[in-house]
């Protein structure tokens, strides 16, 4: 339970004007310092053929601008990045990091969990790639082939995966192939925003009538501005534009849950991280064996 004499007010980011972080109340009954990390799905190393590895579709975007004008203070939310990734890399499997740009990928530092020893393993292995990540142009221009060394495309949470990736034909043209090639596509709370690219210049989204988890719309409409976790009303409402093409979101509110639809893992807020890294770690290994 959270200290109720903490503030609940964003606290101001003194790096750009009328931006917020969270407020110490809601960072308070949001964040703790190690995660549910209880060990790994698979073998450490249980790949070891090579050439495999996933592709990370991290935003380089720091600020989602609300509905009142405000600035979010945001970024990729290190525990939905980096607990499904220590997953990745322990099973064997590689991991390339991208941006729309070639900018770096930006954390929502204040999530992260400084005791954590997994989240710190998968930091310390990436960090270099985070810092100097590859273009997704360059990625769509030269790797998307049948023969793509790519086995899974994975999308982050954090409330920045709102900014960007959803109006990207390059994301769009990184998705369909992944759909198209039957590569697994993982994401999880406001991750999932990427995938409304697919609806650009396109009669339909290729993700319409799959089961997701999403960061629940009534936490961010609700009680989300009430605690001053943020500064305003959202842009818009992650749910209800990706119900709007035609997704069928599971949940309702934070549980932890993960649901698998075919090759689509979601999960639902950073308390599903650890069990989509697990699940995650086995269907790349399934799907790896398979092809050889």
């Amino acid at each position: 339970m959270s200290d109720s004499t903490l503030s609940k007010d964003p606290t101001a980011d003194p790096a750009e004007h009328e931006a917020y972080f969270p407020s110490p109340y809601s960072l308070d009954a949001y964040t703790a310092p190690r995660t549910d990390f209880d060990g790994l799905a698979t073998e450490r190393h249980a790949w070891s053929g090579g050439r495999w590895k996933v592709l990370v579709l991290a935003t380089d975007e720091r600020y989602l601008r609300m509905g009142n004008g405000t600035f979010f203070s945001t970024g990729n939310h290190p525990v939905e990045t980096l607990l499904p990734l220590h997953h990745v890399l322990e099973a064997g499997f590689g991991v390339e990091i991208a941006t729309l740009t070639g900018n770096p990928a930006k954390f929502e530092w204040w999530a992260y969990p400084g005791e954590d020893e997994a989240v710190a393993s998968a930091r310390e292995k990436l960090l270099a790639q985070w810092r100097a990540p590859t273009s997704l142009a360059e990625v769509v221009e030269r790797e998307l082939g049948e023969d793509s060394d790519y086995l899974a495309v994975f999308v982050p949470g954090g409330h920045g995966a709102l900014s960007g990736l959803p109006f990207s034909t390059d994301v769009r043209d990184t998705l369909e192939w992944a759909m198209r090639t039957d590569r697994l596509v993982v994401s999880l709370c406001h991750g999932p925003a990427a995938f409304l690219s697919t609806r650009i210049g396109r009669g339909r989204s290729v993700f319409e009538g799959y089961e997701m988890c999403v960061f629940p719309d009534a936490l961010d409409a609700g009680a989300n501005i009430d605690i001053g976790y943020l500064p305003g009303e959202m842009p818009w409402l992650l749910g209800k534009a990706l119900q709007d093409e035609g997704v069928r979101v599971v949940n309702d509110d934070m549980t932890g849950r993960c649901t698998v639809d075919r090759n689509v893992i979601t999960g639902d807020s950073p308390v599903a991280a650890n069990e989509l890294g697990r699940l995650t770690a086995t269907a790349l290994l399934e799907h790896a064996r398979r092809r050889g």
